[in-house]
């Protein structure tokens, strides 16, 4: 138990915070509600402070509505952690009706283990305990995923950010209990712990000072790959690419990066990389990132082969004479390893399927005056 002075201490860390983070999602959902990743940065804002005051000193005093509703709200904040995570770090987000259903079924147990009693308690209560692990662990894999591809030099700052501040937090919590000898929920409603969540609300709170405004939140496609390197810079500072003091993209090396993707196309070649790209260029890789990301306007390294990669697609597809090469042959000519991502891609770039795209162009293949030109007629 913990002495009078720590209990008052306690609560005032938690009601600094609670105030803290709701200041937070206020201040994420009245600029930029319409982003997903805004929404879901709000919606885990209030869930840390739901799980901040489920872990309060005297919280079991509270009538059993209210503390099962912030129980409920505090079981699920982990599982919209995940899916900021991903909201920020991957360009083609979306939220299903699965991801809600998770959560309900996370809250649900959360409501289920603050009403119940022996014996259902216990077990319910290591779920609970356990389940931040397992969410921060899969936020974890997701921000360390295509990490050497992002080509947005903050956000690859950002999943640094993530990986330290779960990594830390909420696995630190199970290791102590573990190393220390006590179970969870004495570390969880510690005043230690409540220092921590103070700590990591302003930090993140002060993150959230730098991230509101950028391109972080931003709902962004990727550039063509074509234009001039103002153009190109203009469009890479609307993506998340760094801010206009930074140098300019050299105009030689977005040259000779063009041309290594238009005249020599070597981006058919499938197992190409950052890396390899890289070596060819004679460039360090941040070089390059930076360069495809300032110089064409690109955030992801797979979006920049792609935007080749689906035009020539759609070439080939669209041509009479290729009629009746199957879908997979091409997917693989332009430099796909499989037709399930060069199908989602094709579908995403275009809104059609690679089939139903051909299709379209059936009146078009079948025009005489473009099968009988003298390019395509027989000899």
């Amino acid at each position: 138990m913990e002495s009078a002075a720590a209990a008052s201490l306690n609560l005032l860390l938690r009601g600094g915070s609670v105030m803290l983070l709701a200041l937070m999602a206020a201040l994420l959902w009245r600029a930029q509600r319409h982003k997903p990743a805004a929404r879901l940065g709000a919606g885990f804002a209030i869930g840390v402070a739901a799980a901040t005051l489920a872990a309060a000193p005297g919280f079991g005093a509270l009538p059993a509505l209210p503390r099962a509703v912030i129980s409920g709200v505090a079981a699920g904040s982990m599982v919209v952690f995940w899916l900021f995570t991903r909201a920020l770090l991957d360009d083609g987000f979306a939220l299903r009706r699965w991801h809600g259903a998770v959560w309900g079924v996370l809250a649900a147990l959360g409501v289920l283990a603050c009403l119940s009693r022996p014996p259902l308690a216990a077990p319910l209560a290591w779920t609970m305990g356990l389940s931040p692990v397992f969410w921060s662990l899969l936020a974890i894999v997701q921000s360390l995923a295509h990490w050497r591809e992002d080509l947005v030099e903050g956000r690859r700052r950002l999943r640094a950010v993530i990986v330290a501040a779960t990594a830390l937090y909420t696995i630190g919590q199970l290791a102590a209990a573990l190393l220390v000898g006590v179970d969870l929920k004495t570390i969880i409603e510690s005043s230690a712990n409540a220092a921590g969540t103070a700590a990591l609300a302003a930090f993140f709170a002060w993150q959230l000072l730098q991230w509101r405004g950028s391109a972080l939140f931003e709902e962004t496609g990727t550039g063509t790959g074509t234009g001039t390197v103002t153009e190109t810079r203009a469009k890479a500072e609307a993506v998340g690419a760094a801010p206009a003091t930074t140098p300019a993209p050299d105009a030689r090396q977005v040259a000779t990066l063009q041309s290594l993707m238009t005249v020599q196309r070597i981006y058919r070649e499938p197992s190409l990389t950052v890396a390899a790209l890289a070596l060819r260029m004679g460039l360090p890789e941040h070089r390059l990132r930076r360069l495809i990301n300032q110089g064409l306007g690109h955030r992801h390294f797979s979006a920049f082969l792609n935007a080749y990669r689906i035009g020539d697609a759609k070439q080939a597809l669209a041509d009479p004479r290729q009629a009746d090469v199957p879908v997979l042959t091409i997917a693989m000519d332009v430099g796909f390893q499989s037709i399930g991502p060069f199908n989602r891609a094709f579908k995403a770039d275009t809104g059609l399927t690679p089939t139903e795209f051909r299709r379209s162009q059936v009146p078009r293949a079948a025009d005489p005056v473009a099968v009988n030109t003298p390019e395509h007629a027989e000899t």
